[in-house]
């Protein structure tokens, strides 16, 4: 999740996430009391936890709107010139209630969610989503900026203020600005609707993964589990396998009963279709709406609109991406398929390699070729330790920053910590939250966002989270993590970096507010120090002797980094490519069945030749483009990981981890926002176009 210019985000992919509708009784009452209408006086201006209540949100997001409308009117009604100060520099101003509530409340919803903080979404997202079309969809208010616009050059603008008038006024084009009047009132509509559907399907999607889970009724079918894990499992007299967000389940990589790993495996993949939490309809009216949304706005399909402002630029060349890695990471696949079904066979089994197989057997495939296992491992990666004297560690190593634990700082739970970081001079550079463990209330996977986002337009520093979905401990016992988990931690904290080091006056530029497909860039790169030799060693010491990782273990881990690559990258590539099938369909086009719709989507690119192989995300529970921003963008993922090995490798070129490296980096990547083109950006660092052989060296393929 990145927060960008807020209204503009939902007005491009009406991407908030709600349930039921409460009334707008007492939506106004008291405002006096709401902590919400006053700036935190908590350092960093971090939002006051002791004082806020779910009841505080509603009236403060329509307090918002209602403050950011009366500001729109008075920049229409001014008879003045416009100008930069009371037009472009006016708008940017408009929303400073609306984004300070709503920073706050959609980290709930997706961190700490309840049935009231789900019964407000529903509510308040259609109409979020007509505010932005009222403002985005104005015609006095648009030719104001355009007026602007066109006199950009002759104005005394520095950089980065000429880049906000180019952005408001490309957002405007994009939000639908120069459409006639019945081509707007088709729009609000269709943005109406895609909003509402967009809070169905997250409603939706949570609840099918929540009862998607299974219950075994002894611990004997738990075989293969530890101790530790099968204790976290016990729920009364049975024993809870929950559901993550992703199609395989980690448990499926230990359970040695066939038939609970595939009961659990097809729970997982059907949890969204034939069930009561059965979502085809609506992403079938989603994508079709899209299709439609983008023909109003003249674009043959929503992918061509949606890259407008992206490093890709267009559909095509995300398409020349995948060309150059599908048919290397399927025939890796295969031949991954055929040493495991070799293991199967050797094993004294009779049965055909299927999807809830594949995990289990390839660990063992990993252990007898790489003598790897998971268990061996996890001892050395305690969470705490990895996060201090790991991620910090490299932090500090690479920009010079430093870190301190605050336990003064209300939190939204017990389990989140905070600590505040500091320059290399001491100076204050901002506060972190961690909030790391798996629990009800918290959706699947992991995320960075910003509770304030840095600008010296209001003088504000950086205010930042990071959420993860580890197992959280019995009491009294470590924090063990697997290694993919700790390079999940690398990778949030490399979103913080780029919150962190923002150095930007306009807070809609400001840090992470940049393309999708160059937003992942500095997480993914970040995941390169996980396994540097002396950050590692720092780090990687067994929880209960203090030993730091063998070099032997070490060695293991990296021989085995290729392996099983060619199930990831087609995994991951299947939900890339169903993503922008689903979103280059032209308006016309009838989807008369979802499923049918995936499965030739998967056939034509021929990423459904190794049946063991399912997508990453079904269609059906794919959060990030029926219930998020990356519509259209799932790709970016990809993308980012290219930029990711071909930067790696420049520092590998040029010393390592050293601070002058890190600063070049900061300076040069991280610093820079949402401010040039990204191209120029990284070629000006890299010196060079990014190539995708680092990525197919890294990958094995």
């Amino acid at each position: 999740m990145y927060k960008k210019n807020l209204l503009f985000a939902m007005a491009l992919s009406a991407g908030i996430m709600a349930c039921n509708t409460p009334g707008e009784s007492g939506s106004n009452s008291n405002l006096k009391d709401n902590p919400f209408m006053e700036e935190s006086s908590l350092p960093y201006h971090a939002p006051d936890f002791s004082k806020i209540k779910d009841e505080h949100f509603q009236p403060a997001l329509l307090e918002g709107m209602k403050q950011q409308e009366k500001a729109i009117q008075e920049i229409i009604n001014n008879t003045e010139e416009p100008t930069f100060e009371n037009t472009i520099l006016a708008i940017e101003k408009s929303s400073a209630l609306l984004d300070r509530v709503a920073a706050v409340f959609y980290s709930l919803t997706s961190a700490n969610r309840n049935d009231k903080i789900t019964e407000i979404q529903e509510f308040i997202a259609p109409k979020l989503s007509e505010h932005s079309d009222a403002i985005y969809l104005n015609d006095a208010l648009f030719e104001k900026v355009k007026t602007v616009y066109q006199k950009r050059n002759d104005l005394d603008l520095d950089a980065e203020s000429l880049k906000l008038v180019e952005e408001y006024y490309i957002n405007f084009e994009i939000a639908g600005a120069n459409l006639d009047a019945d081509a707007k009132e088709e729009l609000k509509k269709v943005n109406s609707r895609l909003a509402t559907l967009t809070t169905n399907f997250n409603k939706m999607n949570a609840d099918a993964m929540n009862g998607g889970a299974i219950y075994v009724d002894n611990e004997e079918e738990l075989k293969g589990l530890s101790e530790s894990q099968i204790k976290n499992l016990k729920d009364g007299d049975k024993y809870k396998i929950a559901l993550l967000n992703t199609t395989q389940q980690p448990l499926l990589s230990s359970l040695e009963n066939r038939e609970l790993r595939e009961k659990l495996f097809k729970s997982s993949f059907y949890r969204a279709d034939g069930t009561e939490f059965d979502t085809k309809d609506i992403i079938t009216e989603m994508a079709q709406l899209r299709a439609k949304k983008a023909q109003i706005l003249g674009f043959e399909n929503y992918a061509a609109w949606s890259l407008q402002k992206t490093m890709a630029k267009d559909a095509s060349h995300v398409q020349e991406l995948f060309n150059g890695l599908i048919a290397a990471g399927t025939q890796k696949a295969k031949e991954e398929a055929e040493i495991i079904q070799k293991m199967i066979r050797d094993e004294g089994e009779d049965f055909t390699l299927e999807a809830w197989d594949w995990d289990f057997y390839a660990e063992k495939v990993r252990k007898a070729k790489y003598d790897l296992d998971e268990n061996e491992i996890k001892p050395y990666f305690v969470l705490e330790k990895v996060l201090e004297d790991g991620v910090f560690y490299a932090a500090t190593q690479l920009y010079g920053i430093t870190f301190k634990k605050r336990t003064d700082i209300p939190v939204y739970h017990e389990d989140v910590v905070v600590y505040e970081l500091f320059e290399e001079d001491g100076s204050e550079l901002g506060l972190f939250y961690g909030d790391f463990f798996a629990r009800p209330s918290k959706r699947g996977g992991a995320w960075m966002s910003s509770f304030v986002t840095p600008s010296k337009l209001y003088n504000y520093k950086p205010v930042i989270y990071n959420v993860c979905n580890y197992t959280k401990p019995a009491d009294g016992e470590a924090a063990l993590i697997s290694f993919d988990e700790v390079t999940t931690l690398f990778h949030e904290f490399g979103h913080a970096l780029h919150g962190f080091f923002a150095d930007q006056t306009y807070p809609s530029l400001a840090g992470t507010a940049v393309a999708r497909d160059f937003v992942e860039f500095p997480s993914q790169f970040n995941e390169s120090w996980a396994l540097y030799p002396s950050v590692l060693n720092n780090y990687a010491k067994h929880y209960e002797t203090g030993e730091v990782i063998p070099q032997s273990l070490v060695d293991k881990i990296k021989n085995a980094s290729t392996f099983n690559q060619g199930y990831s990258i087609t995994e991951n590539l299947a939900s890339s490519n169903l993503d922008m099938v689903w979103h280059t369909i032209p308006a016309d086009y009838n989807i008369e069945d979802a499923n049918t719709f995936e499965k030739e989507a998967l056939a034509k690119t021929k990423l459904d030749v190794v049946h063991a192989v399912p997508p990453r995300y079904r269609s059906t529970y794919f959060a990030h483009i029926f219930g998020g921003g990356y519509a259209a963008g799932y790709y970016s993922y990809l993308w980012t990981e290219m930029l990711h090995h071909d930067a790696y490798q420049w520092f590998e070129e040029n010393g390592g981890l050293t601070r002058e490296n890190g600063q070049r980096f900061r300076d040069m990547i991280l610093s820079r926002g949402n401010t040039l083109d990204y191209e120029k950006m990284y070629r000006a660092w890299r010196g060079s176009d990014p190539s995708i052989d680092a990525l197919k060296k890294a990958r094995g393929l």
